[in-house]
């Protein structure tokens, strides 16, 4: 089917929204008309090229949600027409060594997420001016529809608001895990989170939920931290250099026990900063994105060794998007995660460039791109 798609074409250029051609459903896949997208800071590194592309054309977009509107040969039974689904940016095929280990963030499919090759037949869904187009994790959401393979599914409640549901495909709970999951912010403990904007507020409200005593958010837009503190931020400061002594004071110098770096642009001198902030036996989580090409760290292994400090990595929020998913979506029901307040302002597609320039200036906490009938 011809449709239109938001296409980046080289390395530092603006989002191209153009016709598309887009294939139908082949074995294990569905197609997808879709209602809303993130717009997630990981698919301006492709713009960038902290995340390098093998090749262009590329498409954005991994985060969505919308409604299966066709069903390839072989898709599971419990996908139908008609079925309200969100988008996980890592597929899942649940029988992996990752997968059945129980890390299916790190599910074997996802060496492929950047190859623009479909899961079932590794043949190409997507063209634009008689190419072969890449989709940002074998997804591309920042398009009106969709071709996709079932372990990138994940179905939810259709009383869920689109607006809403496109958001937990990877920032919600690629933050909320970090706090919950990965960090196991404990009742009680102070944590620290470097970065309020989607990916961060989540990790925040995790943290939050868990039963956190004190959580203190760094970021260096007033307006941002001003919006922790409605979400339940009890400290905020502009820079990490900056809560060095008023966190030394509110923990009576123990500094805070789980720490996690959820800013936009990683630096490898961020981990220091970031232990100097973390207490004793204490946990620094690494959940943002560094260029793909950066090698270079700064820490002081003599303190990282003496205090017995640890550094994790962090991808999805070390987490199951076919439990999270849901989980997430069910404590936003019940009034206790505030995902309406994440969604700041909502564009059309062909809005794309503004959508990022606002991200970047910081006057988003998240932007959606949202379809309409003149879409389709």
């Amino acid at each position: 089917m011809k449709t239109k798609g938001a296409i980046l074409w080289g390395i530092d250029e603006p989002w191209s929204v153009e016709e598309i051609e887009l294939g139908d459903p082949r074995g294990g896949e569905v197609q997808i008309r879709m209602e809303t997208a993130g717009m997630c800071h990981s698919d301006h590194h492709m713009v960038t090229g902290a995340t390098p592309m093998p090749s262009f054309p590329a498409m954005g977009g991994h985060e969505g949600a919308g409604v299966i509107t066709k069903l390839g040969p072989n898709t599971p039974p419990d996908l139908a027409v008609g079925d309200h689904v969100v988008l996980s940016f890592i597929p899942a095929c649940g029988r992996c060594p990752a997968c059945v280990s129980g890390n299916m963030a790190l599910c074997d499919l996802g060496m492929g997420l950047l190859s623009g090759q479909s899961v079932s037949d590794g043949s190409y869904r997507i063209q634009a001016r008689g190419k072969d187009v890449i989709p940002m994790c074998l997804l591309g959401t920042f398009s009106p529809y969709m071709t996709v393979h079932h372990t990138s599914v994940v179905k939810i409640d259709p009383e869920i608001p689109f607006e809403v549901a496109c958001l937990v495909g990877c920032g919600v709970p690629t933050g909320f895990g970090s706090s919950t999951h990965v960090a196991n912010v404990m009742p009680g403990e102070t944590a620290a989170i470097v970065g309020v904007g989607g990916v961060g507020m989540s990790a925040l409200q995790g943290a939050v939920l868990s039963g956190a005593r004190k959580v203190v958010a760094i970021d260096p837009n007033p307006w941002k931290r001003e919006q922790a503190i409605k979400f339940g931020a009890t400290h905020a400061y502009a820079s990490m250099t900056e809560a060095i002594a008023p966190l030394m004071e509110v923990t009576e110098g123990r500094m805070a026990d789980k720490v996690i770096l959820t800013m936009g642009e990683m630096e490898g001198s961020y981990i220091e900063e970031g232990l100097i902030l973390t207490a004793k036996a204490g946990t620094l989580v690494v959940t943002s994105m560094g260029r793909m090409d950066a090698f270079d760290v700064k820490m002081n292994n003599f303190l990282l060794c003496m205090l017995q400090k640890t550094v994790k990595g962090c991808i999805f929020g070390g987490g199951n998007a076919r439990q999270d998913v849901p989980k997430l979506l069910s404590l936003y029901k019940s009034g206790q995660l505030n995902l309406d307040d994440m969604v700041t302002r909502s564009y059309a597609l062909e809005d794309i460039n503004q959508g990022y320039k606002d991200m970047l200036d910081g006057k988003n906490i998240r932007g959606i791109i949202k379809y309409t009938a003149a879409d389709r």
